[in-house]
């Protein structure tokens, strides 16, 4: 075979989808990404792949080009109820536990989809969700899935398939659960599409788990077929973010070739006949070395006990030596942080419920000040953020309340109650919220994004785009790297790509 990128080039080449995207070409794959390459060549408008190689390394790339980049490097192959002893054990074992242990209390699901591609993956859960609940209609039920290229949710969001997708499908599931189009093909119906979100997410450069795309608090998450594409140190960093999006006793589900004790060491590997699942185990620490083989029996689902704290912040320096022929004065004491201080710490690392209990003492100390403490407003904000990720959301509804009582002209707070609105399902709420925070502030460009989004979800496209409009015009104010308020991290260059990406799925269906 001739080569028609160098050596050389294929290196950087390598290094930049590496960065880029997270995906790992060692040199003995150079020659399959030189072959995708020329694919990529022509959708990215280059005459060969040595032309479009050159220009990815040394260029500023736009989002929308590397996710074009990302279809091609990666296999968007996939099928109905693939892989079908994963479904099988979430039909005997997993779901049924967590449908009973919620049934009359708080009725809530919460599943991700991540890397769905053209959406088999996530109609399947949709399917499974429908037949073993029959109120379902009583239960709010979140299933999000997310990929990075474009054009696969756009096919996703349409919901129409031709027969290669059901291969090894039942008849009567094909029946029951699709309509028959006039061209042969098969078409998922609207009370099956509405159960799915579809959002374009990059697992290697992406923010999650986070309020603002929905990746927190998840119960279940399928990841299948996707980390084999990852080098092992962006994979681990991907599953470590799968660790805290889920909660204590959620649920991740890979394929059977991706089983890695490096990888997965904050799980529990749970084994099942044909299927590879690891379980979050809740206590916020690492599962002990254990000999290398997996669990051969599950546990019931349980939220364990709270463990109790260590304060990883009051070890003392030790004193510098004394100098020659003079005694040296003991170096002054740093101050210890604050119990705010050190719940955001526990926060950022994942900690939630330790964070959540060091917040809830902290303000209990408080109580006779209470919204006159300078903090309050602070620490009821972050408490209903951790409430939220651990899934509680009453809890989470009343601390936002707090917040807000404290600090009633605050937009990003009632931006913060408006996304737990969403999340119990209380959309009327959640837009009277973001209407609240828009008339505070009409800069907050989140603000628009998400009214952009649920009043797109509500049909209504011709609102939708006025605050798609609103929210491009304002980020037109910011550099594409600059962090967005109340966003979690999300640059404002990224919020406009993901707007971008959300119309071009809309114009294709």
């Amino acid at each position: 075979m001739n080569h028609h990128i160098s050596r050389q080039l294929l290196s950087q080449l390598s290094e930049f989808v590496s960065r880029q995207l997270g995906l790992h070409f060692p040199e003995k794959r150079w020659r399959d990404l030189e072959r995708r390459m020329i694919h990529a060549a022509r959708d990215l408008g280059f005459k060969n792949g040595e032309a479009c190689a050159q220009w990815l390394v040394s260029s500023r790339v736009p989002r929308a080009e590397i996710e074009i980049l990302a279809s091609h490097l990666t296999i968007g192959e996939t099928y109905f109820f693939r892989e079908k002893g994963g479904f099988d054990v979430l039909e005997s074992r997993i779901l049924p536990e967590l449908i009973g242990s919620r049934r009359g209390r708080e009725q809530r699901l919460r599943i991700w989809s991540a890397g769905c591609s053209s959406g088999e993956e996530a109609y399947s859960i949709a399917i499974l969700l429908k037949r073993m609940i029959p109120d379902i209609d009583e239960w709010n039920v979140t299933i999000l899935a997310t990929d990075i290229n474009p054009r696969s949710l756009a096919k996703a969001a349409a919901g129409i398939y031709s027969d290669w997708s059901f291969r090894g499908v039942p008849d009567w599931v094909k029946q029951r659960y699709f309509a028959r189009r006039g061209d042969g093909r098969l078409e998922v119906p609207y009370a099956i599409r509405k159960m799915v979100t579809f959002a374009n997410l990059n697992l290697a450069e992406d923010t999650f788990p986070s309020l603002v795309n929905n990746t927190n608090a998840m119960d279940i998450i399928f990841c299948r077929n996707v980390l084999m594409y990852f080098g092992t140190e962006q994979a681990a960093k991907v599953t470590g973010n799968f660790h805290r999006a889920l909660l204590d006793g959620g649920w991740l589900l890979v394929s059977p070739c991706e089983v890695s004790s490096a990888i997965f060491a904050e799980f529990e590997a749970v084994t099942f006949p044909g299927a590879a699942f690891y379980r979050k185990n809740g206590t916020g620490q690492r599962p002990a070395p254990a000999p290398c083989r997996p669990h051969r029996e599950e546990s019931r689902l349980h939220l364990p006990e709270q463990l109790p704290v260590p304060d990883f912040f009051a070890v003392p320096r030790p004193p510098l030596p004394p100098e020659t022929g003079q005694e040296q004065a003991p170096p002054p004491q740093q101050p210890k942080p604050s119990a705010y201080e050190e719940a955001l710490a526990l926060h950022r690392r994942g900690e939630y419920r330790e964070a959540a209990a060091t917040l809830q003492g902290f303000l209990s100390g408080i109580e006779e000040a209470g919204p006159l403490h300078p903090l309050y407003g602070k620490a009821a904000a972050l408490l209903a953020q951790l409430f939220a990720d651990l899934g509680n959301l009453e809890e989470a509804l009343r601390w936002s309340g707090a917040a807000i009582a404290a600090d009633k002209l605050n937009a990003e707070l009632h931006y913060l109650r408006a996304t737990i609105c969403q999340e119990r399902g209380a959309i009327d709420e959640a837009v009277t919220a973001l209407k609240r925070a828009l008339y505070l502030d009409h800069t907050f460009v989140l603000t628009h994004f998400a009214l952009g989004n649920l009043t797109l979800k509500q049909g209504k496209q011709k609102e939708s785009d006025r605050h798609f409009d609103n929210a491009l015009e304002l980020l037109g104010t910011y550099r594409d790297d600059d962090p967005l308020p109340g966003g979690d991290g999300m640059t404002a260059g990224r919020l406009a790509e993901i707007i971008g990406s959300t119309r071009a799925a809309v114009r294709r269906t």
